[in-house]
């Protein structure tokens, strides 16, 4: 298994799924500013040219929430996902694109200022993402309650990302306890580690 990152970017979620997932991977740096655009092994696992990307023998893939996906059903014993036929399945799928689908929109909304009808913007709106978030996180500790889930990789980065790194997320309480859970978890602390410690 074979993973394309670069510190300081969105690769921090695959590196955290992987970490929670016990699994053994090699870390490729591509820093896209430089070699990543030339690197045709790197392209040929993600045309886009973006990090994260993972090569699992004849399996390529990108997007964080499709590695977390796949990583979650790799291994099945770390129990980062419901089983098929679980009824929890409906709302971790839910969640763990709810992050690219709605969350990454809201923050792009917020940093540019750019204005689109709630009622034709996917993801709504940013107060609105936000206050649905602080609703499902509100009961805690996790978004399929007492069970951590790959989505939680997912949705825990950007709250993390949000609120600490990128300052445009309120802290409520409900989101500061929740990150904090996630930053106690010891495979993000490994994560974050590989994360700061660069290529």
């Amino acid at each position: 298994m074979k993973l394309y990152w670069w510190p300081k970017t969105r690769s921090l979620r695959a590196l955290w799924v992987l970490e929670e997932a016990g699994a053994t991977y090699e870390r490729v740096g591509v820093d896209l500013r430089n070699q990543g655009q030339e690197n045709a092994e790197f392209r040929d696992v993600n045309p886009m040219a973006k990090v994260p990307a993972l090569r699992d023998g004849e399996a390529k893939l990108a997007e964080s929430a499709a590695i977390c996906a796949y990583v979650a059903e790799r291994f099945p014993e770390a129990g980062l996902a419901p089983t098929l036929g679980d009824p929890a399945r409906g709302r971790y799928l839910h969640w763990l694109f709810f992050a690219p689908a709605c969350v990454e929109p809201a923050f792009t909304q917020k940093f540019t200022g750019i204005e689109i009808p709630a009622f034709s913007a996917g993801w709504g709106d940013f107060g609105r993402v936000f206050n649905v978030l602080e609703q499902v996180l509100t009961p805690g500790p996790w978004l399929l309650g007492e069970r951590f889930s790959a989505a939680d990789v997912m949705i825990g980065s950007d709250l993390h990302f949000g609120m600490d790194l990128f300052k445009i997320v309120e802290p409520r309480p409900a989101f500061r306890a929740y990150v904090d859970r996630c930053l106690a978890r010891p495979a993000l602390q490994r994560a974050l580690a590989i994360d700061a410690a660069g290529v």
